[in-house]
């Protein structure tokens, strides 16, 4: 399932990040990437564990622990510490996919990338080109959100970012590891939670249909979730 997540961070809260790692020194991408992605890959990235990297982190994280629609889609057990990438003129990212595992480098800190995250950090009308391209089975999806939006998708598809023709595509990107691995009961019990949040807009918590559902909701929950 390939969910967008609107208004993640603030105006504000985009500037603040920006001021952060504008001022921060940035090193060629291919530090983090698996030697599949090297082939492919032609960016900037801060420092992983880096003070910049970590401050912004921090208030990504804090962002999307606040965003229902996040929480509900992705069922979060673990995220990665998130990193942040650049791509200028005539950069971009080949087709590629997410490493199975990502260790924090120095840490026992060890997560299955079951969904990957991008959070834009520059609006789509300041760069040319820099599209995220998801294949999977929802077909070939072509992303490019506002400032402070993020886009959630399966860690198992295949991607890439097309190369940037003018100015500079910089976003926030991380892993997840979800409570419920599979992604076909993962999108059921997002269908389900927002039918659920439907009919208790139109009829109240203690509607009966609502009571039960809820009731479904979560011992598929219960039967499904590794956490």
């Amino acid at each position: 399932m390939l969910t967008a997540i609107p208004d993640v961070l603030t105006a504000d809260e985009v500037a603040r990040i920006r001021a952060i790692i504008d001022a921060a020194e940035w090193v060629d991408g291919n530090a983090t990437s698996g030697p599949q992605a090297a082939l492919a890959k032609r960016n900037e990235q801060l420092p992983e564990g880096s003070a910049a990297a970590r401050e912004a982190g921090t208030l990504v994280l804090t962002a999307i622990q606040r965003s229902p629609l996040f929480i509900a889609a992705a069922l979060p057990a673990k995220v990665y510490p998130p990193l942040f990438n650049r791509y200028g003129d005539g950069q971009g990212f080949g087709t590629h996919v997410d490493n199975a595992i990502r260790q924090l480098r120095g840490t026992d800190f060890r997560i299955r990338t079951d969904l990957s995250a991008t959070l834009f950090l520059e609006d789509p009308e300041n760069y040319d080109g820099g599209e995220l391209t998801i294949e999977g089975t929802f077909g070939t999806q072509t992303v490019k959100l506002p400032a402070g939006h993020m886009i959630v998708y399966p860690s198992t598809s295949l991607h890439h970012v097309t190369p940037v023709t003018r100015g500079a595509r910089v976003a926030a990107f991380f892993w997840l590891q979800s409570m419920v691995r599979d992604d076909g009961k993962r999108t059921l019990l997002f269908q389900l939670d927002t039918a659920i949040q439907r009919l208790t807009s139109e009829r109240g918590g203690a509607d009966t249909s609502v009571v039960e559902l809820t009731g479904v909701y979560h011992n598929l929950l219960r039967r499904w979730a590794d956490a």
